[in-house]
């Protein structure tokens, strides 16, 4: 039996005929959090796009496997039913959608049939309250007029009900205040605990350490020029909080 785990080993990939990611190997176990850091321009964003099967982004070799399926030889949407869930930097905003009607669609997409409409509507206000999220949201238009917090807290209701195995967060905590960073952690702690009969792996991708304050993360990588080059504990991204990434680029150049 395949050991279970999103599982990178050498990951490759290239956007516009640049090679950006230079061998990646990381793994992501069932109800563990990973952060991943770096500087901007780091690769950060392009492994989440890679993983999610993003056309303007060629793989280029390696493998990526979600409990031992190929990742990589499937269509994106097949990535989703496998059990992927992917948070953006900047949802899209889709007038005339209700959030209500999203949720239903996304649910029915990757678990069809797996709830009657009032077992999901059950399930939604068990989310909602979990994300403190007042219930006239799910009468409003997708991300339509949202604030940056709104649609974070959105993104986490998503990530809630459709229950994936593996998520990953991308710069979740970008330009959110401290209620809603807080709800964002609330959930993860919740959904690593318990994703509807399985604990959901997280790989948070972030800039600052703000939201592993509210997310003690298993393990810290740290990516610069689409490379790992230094991985720790909860320690490690408190080490960054305080030096910055001048110091690691430092210790990367003292021993090149």
């Amino acid at each position: 039996m395949s050991e279970p785990g999103l599982r990178i080993n050498d990951l490759r990939a290239s956007v516009a005929g640049n090679d950006i990611l230079k061998g990646i190997n990381l793994t992501v176990e069932p109800g563990k959090v990973h952060a991943l850091m770096g500087p901007n321009g780091s690769g950060k964003s392009t492994l989440a796009f890679s993983l999610s099967g993003h056309p303007a982004y060629v793989v280029t070799g390696g493998t990526a496997t979600l409990d031992g399926e190929n990742l990589l030889g499937l269509l994106p949407d097949k990535r989703a039913k496998a059990g992927l869930f992917l948070s953006f930097q900047y949802p899209a905003a889709i007038p005339g959608v209700k959030v209500a009607n999203f949720l239903y669609a996304a649910r029915q997409a990757v678990r069809p049939g797996d709830l009657t409409p009032a077992k999901f509507r059950a399930l939604l206000v068990e989310k909602m309250e979990l994300l403190d999220m007042d219930p006239t949201f799910l009468g409003r238009y997708l991300n339509d007029g949202f604030s940056g917090g709104e649609k974070k807290r959105l993104e986490m209701l998503q990530l809630a009900v459709l229950a994936p195995r593996y998520a990953i967060l991308d710069e979740t905590d970008s330009g959110l205040d401290v209620d809603a960073l807080r709800a964002v952690g609330e959930s993860v702690r919740a959904m690593r605990e318990s994703g509807e009969g399985r604990a959901t792996g997280f790989l948070i991708i972030t800039h600052y350490p703000r939201i592993l304050h509210h997310v003690k993360p298993d393990a810290v990588h740290v990516m610069v020029g689409g490379r790992i080059v230094k991985q720790g504990g909860a320690d490690l991204a408190e080490l960054i909080e305080r030096d910055g990434y001048d110091k690691i680029r430092e210790e990367i150049e003292a021993v090149a």
